[in-house]
């Protein structure tokens, strides 16, 4: 039996968790960007309002667009910083659980059929963070507020 320990520096933990945080709210800024300001070929505030009300029923639709495009968008840039993490992590979260279940549950598991898969992974993802905050590698811990 070793008696060297064989696990990671913390300081590598704290990498690791950065890439993860980081990654996963950079993804989310297109979509949001997509909904918000019509980028990367998305509709627009209008566009994605009347997606909402006419594909996808759900009103009021301007206010849902703006609240998943806002979530997305800003935070996602608040979760890749980790600011605020928890409140941004918590954010994604409720808008990725209404996107598997309300959304996406019909189409089955797999995202390539239009299925939960996805959402759900961003989702678990978002709530690790919820739990854990935005630890060593954030802006939260900087600024002295709580990670």
């Amino acid at each position: 039996m070793s008696t060297h320990d064989t696990t990671p520096a913390p300081a590598l933990h704290d990498l690791g968790d950065l890439v993860i945080r980081a990654s996963a709210g950079l993804i989310l800024v297109p979509h949001g960007a997509q909904k918000l300001f019509g980028a990367f070929g998305g509709y627009g505030l209008d566009g994605t309002a009347q997606f909402f009300s006419t594909q996808l029923g759900l009103e009021p639709a301007f206010l849902l667009a703006l609240l998943v495009g806002v979530t997305e968008f800003f935070g996602g840039i608040a979760l890749a910083a980790g600011l605020l993490t928890r409140i941004a992590a918590l954010g994604i979260v409720v808008l990725m659980a209404v996107a598997a279940f309300h959304v996406h549950l019909g189409n089955g598991f797999f995202w390539t059929n239009g299925g939960y898969e996805y959402p759900l992974l961003w989702g678990l993802v978002a709530l690790g963070y919820v739990l854990r905050g935005g630890n060593r590698y954030s802006l939260d811990r900087k600024f002295g507020l709580p990670a």
